[in-house]
């Protein structure tokens, strides 16, 4: 597949190209906003098989994404994280019988109640309308994006990185048919036909009225350009300045399992572990082996004065490298007077994505679930758990609490 991005690029009016895209989507959400249930799991169903149909078209359009990419003598983390396999268009289509399988959440009355005069009043959900998704080099995005939006009702405009261009395109193809298939409008999920950077700085104004809510999903810098210039209401995730936890009373082959795993499965993805933090009391046992195993793994380690006496090949960690989400093989590791200092740490650097506590003792874990945003707690086992996504058979529970903060993590 070689997709002509010149001529795309060749717009002379960007403006109104997109101020129609916006007019387009705005019509097709009133469409999706009466839509069945049905037809919409008709529409996610066929998305699903034209993903699958086509996944050498998708495969042959990232290679050339990746070939241009690498070129540029990109990071093998950012390579990683535009790269798509066969496994991961695979993962791409079951993330879409997923949603298909979600019970439809529109027209549910959450909350109802009757006035002294008889007058009955209900909060009920409804779709928010044209939904703009900007995000940057995981071409996987416009699938899960594009296939939330239909279940939930609402046209979405999807804005993908340059360098995932001709990716996207080839995954929008199959969101298309599937639209078409099920008699939805196109303009449905709608992609933004060019990779001039001009379009994020319209869709961030608005385009007229014509999007409603934007969510960025990127790096911090996207996310904060979002934040500062867009005029209409933002979702904004942050970046993932993720923490493990490694108890004293944490089994040893478990937590290693899963901080080699939290760490190194992909290392650019914003759900990738970028501190460890390891219980003093249990650092004379623990320390030594973690480090080991994440250096001899390829993973460069950063930290304090305990942890570079574990290890001589550790480099000393800077005030900035607590704060930084590194997307690559590299992690910052402390010991920590127990969790109550590790939750502190937390609170002082973290980024109230993801975090995980490695531990055998279900009580104290169940406690300090209620302190932070989002904890990963891993029963006692062998298999690895990732404190990104994906969970494999004999997942972790994993509980939520409120955060201090309005945003949605990613």
């Amino acid at each position: 597949m070689s997709a002509p991005l010149k001529a795309i690029d060749g717009n002379a009016d960007l403006p109104a190209l997109m101020t129609d895209l916006a007019t387009r989507a705005r019509a097709a959400a009133r469409v999706l906003a009466l839509a069945s249930p049905e037809q919409k799991n008709h529409a996610l169903d066929a998305i699903e098989r034209a993903i699958r149909a086509n996944a050498s078209a998708i495969l042959a359009a990232n290679a050339e994404d990746v070939a241009e990419v690498r070129a540029t003598g990109a990071t093998a983390a950012f390579i990683d994280r535009l790269t798509l396999t066969q496994a991961r268009i695979d993962a791409m289509a079951d993330g879409v019988a997923t949603v298909r399988d979600i019970a439809d959440p529109i027209g549910i009355v959450t909350e109802s109640w009757q006035r002294p005069n008889g007058m009955v009043i209900e909060r009920v959900r409804v779709p928010l309308g044209v939904v703009a998704v900007i995000f940057e080099s995981r071409p996987n995005v416009a699938a899960d994006a594009g296939v939330l939006c239909l279940k939930s009702g609402n046209a979405v405009i999807l804005r993908g990185g340059s360098d995932s261009f001709r990716s996207c395109r080839a995954i929008h193809d199959c969101l298309v048919q599937g639209l078409r298939e099920a008699d939805l409008p196109e303009a449905a999920i709608t992609l933004v036909p060019t990779r001039d950077r001009s379009a994020v700085g319209l869709l961030l104004t608005g385009l007229n009225g014509g999007v409603d809510v934007i969510v960025p999903r990127g790096g911090k810098s996207l996310v904060a350009r979002v934040e500062a210039e867009a005029r209409v209401p933002v979702f904004a995730h942050l970046e993932g300045v993720n923490h493990v936890y490694v108890d004293h009373a944490a089994n040893l082959e478990m937590a290693k399992s899963i901080v080699l795993n939290a760490k190194m499965r992909r290392p650019g993805v914003c759900g990738a572990a970028e501190t460890l933090l390891v219980d003093r009391k249990g650092a004379s046992t623990s320390l030594k082996p973690l480090v080991e195993m994440l250096i001899d793994a390829g993973c460069e380690v950063r930290g304090d004065d305990a942890v570079q006496r574990a290890d001589p090949r550790v480099k000393a960690a800077s005030d900035e490298d607590w704060d930084t989400e590194y997307e690559d093989a590299i992690i910052t590791a402390k010991v920590v007077d127990g969790v109550d200092d590790a939750i502190a740490h937390i609170h002082n650097h973290g980024s109230h994505h993801t975090d995980a506590i490695v531990t055998d003792d279900a009580n104290f874990s169940t406690r300090s679930i209620r302190r932070s945003c989002c904890i990963t707690h891993r029963p006692s086992s062998p298999t690895a758990a990732n404190s990104a996504s994906a969970r494999k058979s004999g997942s972790p529970r994993v509980s939520f609490t409120p955060a201090a903060r309005s945003a949605p993590s990613s």
